[in-house]
């Protein structure tokens, strides 16, 4: 379930309290004065068995006396009784409950029993419960405070989620101080049943929430915490703050990937790819919160900085390029008008220092140049206190000179405390961001370009992979079985080779040789320097120990090997020796090492790793993480978070690598990892990349027997559904010509804005319901980087026409509801395909889909004038409802049961 039932949790009619205390020192009582006290307009009913009267308020003794079922109950009992009272609560037809009591899971196993049951309890009921061991819930706009919390907070549009109550008690004393408002506070404890996945569906949809902080512990299922972020992030900002950072791994892992890979890089990475802002701390979090809520569309990272002092100028241009922003350059129109009014001696360059004695009035003169000038995505005020200028009164004169005007993009940072907390109060309360530092109001200015940046990386459509390639998978499966059938953990250098040559990764040519005798030969044969490796299943680093040995002349290759032997037998006395691996010499001047892995997270399964590779790529640690399924934009994206892509893309006399055979190269890897379960960590290290591509010298892969339930969906221990490449299909139209249906891909995107223009006006108001000149490419973006676990679209195109060609037959989609229940359909088919019968093809396969994927129903509006689609759904076993208030659309609906 996700938000089925939630409305009864959060937007309730009624609330029994469970286990309402005379005890003043009890948790119950807390929760029954906070219910009683606060200004929810619904019925509050007290429950306890051995009471009468509480607070001047009547007591239940039994469930069965109240007057009605309520919506939600508040369980505030011992825990050996909760099982019970969820029973008879959804016999009764209540439909939420809060369990506050403690002795769950959290006590071991037989709390987990317990837990267990208060679940199995529920679900026949499909009643939903929050908790058990957490605080409770508040929801300030309805007056609704079933919590333990000591402070009621004020309405407003923020919503705050966490795992730990006490971060609740913490946040709601700190935002009291600060007059922060909220929509939402909510403790979710065990999270057994609601979860965060849970929540950011309902806030998302939630008209009275504009932004979602929430404070993560850890995520416990990753597949849907990832498909509600990624579709809350495209609708409202969202704002995390991650616990235990640095918790130590679980195990030593002994490849490059596996060692460097930690925990806290996989959260980082999975928060960026959902579209979401990280932050660290309680001050840079509702910093972040408020800048996010004030401007949710920025151009660019380009500030434009105006202090009266010169240090504090200095201080924020420093924080700004170290953290990746860029001060604006100003135009010489914006230089002439500051000319005009300020002093002098002004810097004459940004940071604008227009000194120390400015008055509102200069400030308001330079922030009139500044927030014209077309090269400045943001102005920074930065003031700090004198004797000679009120910093209240520049405020009140700056907030005045705005009045009227549309979001100008503004933030300012008062510096200090008491003297200057009138002005940071001015400006907040007419909607510009304020802070208190010029290091905290940077700091709030890139969370602002990287929630862009995010946004644009969600919406933008990558390009097409620049060639048809089919990985040999059958190859790859048959490599990794016979290592696994012969009881091996790791595969040979020469197996780990093969096998990311079956992905189209280049390897050079590579001989095997058991002894010294046979590396000569080999090298001889060559008549070129050569590389020699130790093959021995005990040493996976084989450079640590003196297994490797490089630009060897072949006359000395028999004394070089011999020498590799007689090191590794000192170095691991317990290694069985098993030859030797004799490779040309790749002589390629000006080459890059760079490092290609993947190893799996237990919470986010697989995840990619690109970096610097060599022998030091611990030591220099210039890596980044992504999650896989990747695209060549989101291989590109990962690629530009590591310092080594500047070198990449060339410098000084050093020309540029081929990046789109590293990006290749990512987008391969992902693959694999995607289709072979049995892959627990690969190393390529190093791949070589230069102008002329990429090679692999060496390769590491660790394998385990997989999952039997993952043999025939490898791709489900993946945190984000990969394109179901399962679902294509072909058919054969009348004419002859053949048709490919599959789903939709994100690189599809122009290929659908050119089928767009070729719509006619009738066909874009039947699918659209509104005419439309064009589709934008935002829009093309959101239709086709589909979540596939919870949409699909089919896209009908003629067989074997290339990626990235305009010829298009068709498209049918669906959008299902986050709890897999229903779904809304919308088709389109190409005018000059019209009469085929396509219509009913591609609705017949998308009723299909519905049905293997559990839904109950499909429904559309068509419009009433759309005879040809109205007569296809009576032909499928849509029913036909019309539409109270839109006389002009009929709702189709069909029944999947």
């Amino acid at each position: 379930m996700t938000i089925r039932n939630l409305d009864a949790m959060f937007k309730p009619a009624s609330v029994a309290l469970l286990g309402a205390s005379g005890d003043t020192r009890s948790v119950g009582h807390t929760i029954a004065k906070n219910l009683l006290s606060s200004d929810f307009a619904g019925d509050i009913w007290l429950v306890n068995p051995k009471r009468d009267e509480l607070l001047g308020r009547p007591v239940y003794r039994k469930l069965n006396r109240l007057p009605a079922a309520p919506d939600l109950a508040v369980i505030a009992t011992p825990p050996h009784s909760v099982p019970m009272l969820i029973d008879q609560l959804g016999a009764m037809g209540t439909r939420a409950a809060i369990i506050i009591s403690a002795g769950f899971a959290e006590v071991g196993p037989e709390g987990r029993a317990l837990q267990q049951a208060v679940l199995d309890a529920s679900r026949p009921y499909l009643l939903r419960l929050l908790g058990p061991n957490c605080l409770g819930a508040l929801v300030p706009g309805i007056g609704l405070n079933a919590s333990f919390a000591h402070l009621s907070p004020r309405a407003g549009r923020l919503a705050f989620v966490t795992q730990s109550g006490a971060i609740v008690t913490g946040v709601i004393d700190w935002a009291h101080a600060r007059d922060i408002g909220f929509s939402h506070l909510v403790s979710l404890g065990a999270a057994a049943d609601v979860d965060f996945g849970d929540m950011l569906d309902y806030l998302a949809n939630d008209g009275g929430t504009s932004a979602i902080v929430l404070y993560i512990e850890a995520i416990s299922h990753a597949r849907k915490f990832m498909s509600a972020a990624r579709a809350a992030a495209r609708m409202k900002p969202g704002v995390v703050v991650k616990g235990g950072r640095f918790a130590a791994g679980a195990a030593a892992a002994r490849s490059h990937t596996g060692a460097m890979a930690g925990s806290d890089a996989v959260y980082d990475a999975a928060f960026r790819r959902a579209g979401m802002v990280r932050v660290h701390g309680m001050d840079e979090l509702f910093g972040a919160t408020a800048i996010l809520s004030q401007f949710q569309k920025l151009r660019g990272d380009r500030l434009a900085i105006v202090t009266n002092g010169g240090g504090f100028g200095v201080i924020a241009a420093d924080a700004l390029i170290e953290q990746g922003g860029q001060l604006a350059p100003l135009s010489q129109q914006t230089l002439d008008k500051l000319d005009q009014v300020l002093p002098p001696t002004w810097s004459h360059s940004n940071p604008v220092d227009i000194i120390g004695d400015a008055q509102g009035d200069r400030y308001v003169a330079a922030l009139s140049a500044l927030l014209d000038e077309p090269d400045a995505d943001m102005v920074l005020l930065l003031n700090c206190p004198t004797a000679i200028a009120d910093s209240g009164e520049i405020a009140q004169t700056v907030v005045a000179s705005l009045s009227g005007k549309s979001s100008p993009h503004l933030l300012t940072a008062f510096v200090g405390d008491e003297t200057v907390d009138k002005a940071r109060r001015i400006c907040i309360n007419h909607g510009i961001p304020s802070f208190n530092t010029p290091g905290a109001a940077i700091r709030g200015f890139m969370h602002l370009v990287d929630y862009g940046r995010n946004q644009r990386t969600l919406m933008e459509v990558p390009p097409s992979i620049p060639d048809t390639f089919v990985p040999e998978a059958d190859q790859a499966r048959a490599i990794i079985d016979r290592a696994l059938n012969d009881g091996r953990d790791w595969l040979t250098e020469i197996e780990a080779k093969r096998l990311i040559a079956s992905y189209g990764i280049p390897v050079p040519e590579t001989a095997v040789a058991t002894d010294p005798d046979q590396v000569a030969e080999i090298a001889q044969r060559l008549a070129v320097p050569v590389a020699i490796k130790v093959i021995s299943q005990q040493v996976i680093h084989k450079s640590d120990v003196g297994g490797v040995a490089l630009n060897v002349d072949p006359s000395t290759a028999h004394e070089v090997a011999t020498n590799i032997r007689q090191r590794i037998r000192q170095a691991v006395p317990d290694a069985s020796i098993d030859g030797f691996i004799v490779e040309p010499m790749m002589v390629r001047p000006g080459a890059f090492e760079l490092l290609l892995g993947a190893t799996e997270d237990p919470q986010f399964g697989p995840v990619i790793m690109f970096g610097q590779g060599g022998i030091a790529t611990e030591v220099i640690a210039d890596t980044a993480i992504a999650l896989p399924p990747l695209n060549m934009l989101l291989a590109d994206e990962v690629m530009r978070r590591t310092r080594v892509y500047r070198l990449l893309e060339g410098f000084r006399n050093q020309p540029p690598v081929e990046l789109e055979a590293v990006r290749l190269a990512l987008v391969r890897v992902s693959q694999m990892i995607a289709d072979l379960p049995a892959i627990k960590e690969l190393d390529i290290n190093p791949l070589l990349a230069d102008r002329n591509g990429v090679i692999a010298l060496d390769a590491r892969v660790r394998i385990a027997e997989p999952d039997p339930a993952l043999a025939a969906n490898p791709a489900q221990r993946l945190a984000i559904r990969p394109y179901p490449k399962e679902l294509e299909q072909t058919m054969r139209l009348p004419d002859g010509r053949r048709m490919l249906l599959r789903p939709i891909r994100p690189e599809d995107g122009p290929r659908l804005r050119k089928a767009f223009q070729a719509l006619t006006p009738d066909q874009i108001r039947a699918r659209f319901l509104m005419p439309m000149r064009s589709l934008s490419q935002m829009m093309a973006a959101r239709f086709t980087q589909l979540d596939y676990d919870r949409e699909m679209a089919f896209v009908l195109l003629e067989d074997g026409v290339p990626d990235g060609t305009d010829v298009h037959g068709g498209v049918v989609r669906i959008s299902a509801d986050p709890d897999n229940i229903s779904a809304e359909f919308a088709i389109v088919i190409h005018q000059e395909l019209t009469g085929l019968g396509l219509g009913t093809y591609l609705m017949q396969r998308m009723i299909d889909y519905a049905r293997e994927r559990g839904l109950q129903e499909l429904f559309g509006s068509v419009l009433a004038s759309n005879r040809r689609m109205l007569r296809i759904c009576e032909k499928l076993g849509f029913r036909q409802d019309l539409i109270p208030d839109e006389p002009g659309l009929v709702k189709v609906v069909l029944s999947l049961g």
